[in-house]
C-alpha cells in the first residue's frame, strides 16, 4: 500500500517536507483488530509536535493521521463488533489499558499507558491501518468522509474542552486561535449555550473575519482587550502569550482551558511576567486538556449529527501532506485540511 512515511524528526520553518510517500506492506489485523481502509484522514497541529519533536513518535519510521476515516476491509481472530464494509473513524486515543484508576473512573485519557494513533501505532496518512475494534467509531451517515475527518480530533477535543470550561449558557465564552478546533467550539457553543456570546482572538484578519461569519460577537487580536470580560476561555493556540493575555480578559472565577498536546516558540517568558493580583487573584485558573477519551468521541460524533455540524474543510491528495502541514505551520488556516486518500 501507499503511505506518507515520517522518517526523520526536523524543523519545518525553513519549507522542509519531512514526510515520503512509500511502498510499505500492507498491514495484517491481530487479535479482535481490524483493517480499515482510509478514505480520508484529517491533518492536526499536533502532527507538527511530532515531526518536530515535541511529541515524538515512538519510533521511526511512523506513518502519522489520527482523525481517519474509512471501511472495515479485514477482521482479525475474534473481531465480531463490526461487520465487513462498516464505516469507521480512528481518534487520537489507539489504546489505553482499562484496568487502572483512571480506566476505571472513566478518564482513560490519563492511563499510563494511553497510546495515540499516528505517534505510538501507523495511522491514516495511508491506504489502510489496524486498530482494535474497540477504538474504531460508528459515524454519523449526514455528513461526508472528508467532513467527519476533523471530527475525529478537532472536534472530539474541543468538545472535551467546552465541557472542561464549567461554562453555563448565558455566561461569555473566549477562543483564542481560529483554526480546525475552535471553528468547530464556536457552533458548538452556538447550538449547546445559544445565549452565550463567543469572543474570538485571532493574528490573522482572515481568521477574525470567519469568526463573525459564525457568529461570533467580536473578534480581535491575540493582544486586543474585549469589550467584556469573560467567563471561560479555550486556547487552541501553539504559543505562550495568548495564556497570559487571556488570564487578563477573565472574569472572577474564571477558567482558561488549553487544547492542545504541547507548546512551541520562545515567548514561554511570557508566563514569568504574570501579575498575581491582576492575572490570577480572584480564583481565575488554567486547566490542561490531556487527549480524549473514547466517550468524548461518541458522544461528539452523535451531537454532531444532531446538529449538523459542516466543518470547513481544504482538501489535499495523500501525495500533498506536506503541503497541508506546511500551511498549518505557516498559518495559512481556515477550517480544518483534510486528505483524501484515492487509490
Amino acid at each position: 500500500m501507499k503511505a506518507m512515511i515520517l522518517r526523520r524528526l526536523l524543523d519545518m520553518s525553513s519549507g522542509a517536507r519531512p514526510l515520503e510517500l512509500a511502498d510499505v506492506p500492507l498491514p495484517e489485523p491481530g487479535t479482535r483488530e481490524i483493517r480499515v481502509r482510509v478514505s480520508a484522514c484529517g491533518v492536526c497541529r499536533t502532527e507538527l509536535d511530532e515531526i518536530e519533536g515535541r511529541t515524538p513518535p515512538a519510533k521511526l519510521p511512523m506513518t502519522l493521521g489520527h482523525q481517519a476515516v474509512g471501511y472495515v476491509d479485514a477482521l482479525g481472530p475474534q473481531a465480531t463488533r463490526l461487520a465487513l464494509g462498516t464505516r469507521v473513524g480512528v481518534a487520537w486515543i489507539f489504546h489505553a489499558c482499562g484496568r487502572c484508576e483512571y480506566c476505571q473512573t472513566q478518564r482513560e485519557n490519563l492511563c499510563p499507558a494511553f497510546r495515540a494513533t499516528g505517534r505510538d501505532a501507523a495511522g491514516g496518512y495511508a491506504e489502510y491501518l489496524t486498530v482494535h475494534e474497540d477504538f474504531a467509531y460508528l459515524l454519523p451517515p449526514e455528513l461526508s468522509d472528508v467532513q467527519t475527518a476533523p471530527l475525529l480530533c478537532a472536534g472530539a477535543v474541543g468538545y472535551r474542552s467546552l465541557r472542561l470550561t464549567g461554562i453555563c449558557d448565558g455566561q461569555r465564552l473566549g477562543l483564542t486561535g481560529f483554526g480546525a478546533s475552535a471553528h468547530l467550539v464556536l457552533q458548538m457553543a452556538r447550538y449547546e449555550i445559544p445565549n452565550s456570546p463567543v469572543y474570538v482572538f485571532a493574528r490573522s484578519e482572515r481568521e477574525r473575519q470567519f469568526a463573525l461569519d459564525l457568529g461570533a460577537v467580536w473578534a480581535g487580536n491575540t493582544t486586543d482587550k474585549p469589550p467584556d470580560s469573560l467567563h471561560a476561555i479555550i486556547d487552541t493556540t501553539p504559543a505562550w502569550l495568548p495564556i497570559a493575555q487571556g488570564l487578563r480578559h477573565l472574569a472572577p472565577g474564571g477558567r482558561l482551558v488549553i487544547n492542545a498536546i504541547r507548546k512551541e516558540g520562545s515567548d514561554q517568558q511570557a508566563l514569568l511576567g504574570l501579575d498575581y493580583e491582576q492575572d490570577l487573584w480572584l480564583e481565575r485558573e488554567i486547566k490542561s486538556v490531556a487527549n480524549v477519551t473514547r466517550s468524548d468521541v461518541v458522544e461528539f460524533l452523535s451531537l454532531a449529527g444532531q446538529m449538523g455540524l459542516r466543518p470547513e474543510v481544504q482538501e489535499f491528495p495523500l501525495a500533498q501532506a506536506n503541503e497541508a502541514l506546511l500551511q498549518l505551520k505557516q498559518g495559512m488556516i481556515r477550517g480544518a485540511k483534510v486528505l483524501r486518500i484515492e487509490r
